[in-house]
């Protein structure tokens, strides 16, 4: 048993939910910066290739969204720090 009063079984079971749960929020987390970004570059459709611009466009966009997601991720760890030191 384990720290939540879980057989061997239940743990596989557990981490298999969790596994499956991270994909689910990956997948629908990249859905969303896909068309984020689409809808907020792309604009030409006469030619199968990016052009520069949206080429660009797209980066920034991709940049943005990955520096905004490090500091979501930093600001988390701090606060899930400060509950963890706080007095019970």
């Amino acid at each position: 048993m384990d720290g939540l009063g879980l057989n061997a079984s239940e743990q596989r079971e557990f981490q298999a939910r969790m596994e499956r749960k991270q994909m689910k929020e990956f997948m629908n987390m990249f859905s969303g910066l896909v068309d984020r970004c689409f809808d907020s570059c792309i604009d030409d459709f006469t030619t199968k290739s990016l052009i520069s611009r949206e080429s660009g466009c797209v980066n920034r966009c991709v940049q943005k969204f990955m520096a905004g997601s490090e500091r979501i991720g930093q600001r988390f760890s701090e606060q899930q720090a400060q509950m963890m030191n706080a007095p019970k």
